[in-house]
């Protein structure tokens, strides 16, 4: 039996477990640093989990679990037949897939374009400015937007003017919720969602570009050839994680731009689970409905895992 397999047997031994404290003593700051996390954790995800047997209840806040009635799928099935399912559904998935289509490649795009800048000093200037948007809050975000886009005062309604063109209600026309969400969307998040990118690239054995040189090759098929090759793994695995969260668009950016003029398309699943659950108090069906998201959302994560795990070998699990 080798050295491990004698190790990890003798674990029921005293020696055994002496030896395993002595090996957590020994990087016990590792694991004081971690502990922050392990109880965050523990918290804001697992420990509310048990809240989830609200959705199979017709919940009364004074009464609790023992004296509110067990309707079983119920709340899931009010939720599916209801008219506002079609409707926030379509809306969340069509931010989705627009965000998909035209913000997942783009940090892809600026990590490949930052890679080509051979001047270290304008290279880590232009990233420092590209990573300040995402360290802004929704809130300030959406006031810009308020503020740049607005009828009488914006400075995009002033030039539209000033072209001796009508202006528009940005923010409160149907037809523009979407552009302008997709957009601002990509200006916040490209810097940010670049980093990883950058660093799968700094991860290329730099021989390949010498190499490819050499033969002649330009910066378009070096980038073609070797350097998307070489973050193709990361791709995917970014790309598997979208998808998951096909059914997820976040809270606050919708529920900000929203207003009576665009909620046809603004009512996503966040902002109607925000609406049913502490706007109409009604705990349960607003429970359905976040598991029933939670859940579609697993499914599409196995979905896209098996998929990219046939056709390119790589996968989450």
């Amino acid at each position: 039996m080798s050295n491990v397999g004698l190790k990890r047997h003798s674990l029921l031994t005293r020696e055994g477990r002496a030896y395993v404290g002595r090996r957590l003593y020994r990087t016990r700051y590792v694991y004081l640093m971690i502990l922050p996390v392990v109880v965050y954790f523990a918290l804001f995800h697992y420990w509310p989990m048990i809240w989830l047997r609200m959705a199979f209840y017709d919940y009364k806040l004074l009464k609790g679990f023992e004296g509110s009635k067990w309707v079983g799928l119920k709340n899931f099935t009010d939720f599916v037949t209801g008219f506002n399912f079609g409707v926030t559904v379509r809306n969340t998935l069509a931010l989705n897939l627009l965000s998909l289509v035209f913000s997942f490649p783009i940090p892809i795009i600026f990590a490949l374009m930052l890679n080509e800048i051979k001047l270290l000093k304008y290279k880590k200037a232009v990233q420092t400015i590209s990573y300040l948007p995402h360290f802004l809050s929704t809130v300030v975000i959406v006031s810009m937007m308020d503020t740049l886009l607005s009828v009488q005062t914006g400075a995009i309604n002033n030039f539209l003017k000033s072209m001796g063109m009508s202006t528009v209600y940005f923010m409160g026309d149907a037809a523009w919720f979407r552009p302008v969400f997709i957009l601002s969307g990509i200006w916040q998040g490209t810097g940010w969602g670049a980093i990883i990118y950058i660093s799968a690239l700094s991860g290329i054995n730099q021989e390949l570009y010498e190499a490819a040189r050499v033969d002649g090759a330009g910066r378009l098929r070096q980038i073609w050839h070797i350097s998307l090759p070489g973050i193709a793994e990361t791709i995917v695995i970014m790309l598997i994680l979208r998808i998951g969260g096909m059914m997820n668009m976040g809270f606050e950016k919708p529920f900000l731009m929203q207003n009576s003029l665009n909620i046809s398309v603004s009512e996503t699943l966040s902002t109607y689970t925000y609406k049913i659950g502490l706007v109409r108090n009604k705990y349960s069906l607003s429970t359905a409905i976040g598991l029933f998201n939670s859940l579609v959302s697993l499914l599409l994560v196995v979905i896209a895992n098996t998929a990219s795990r046939k056709v390119s070998e790589t996968s989450l699990f």
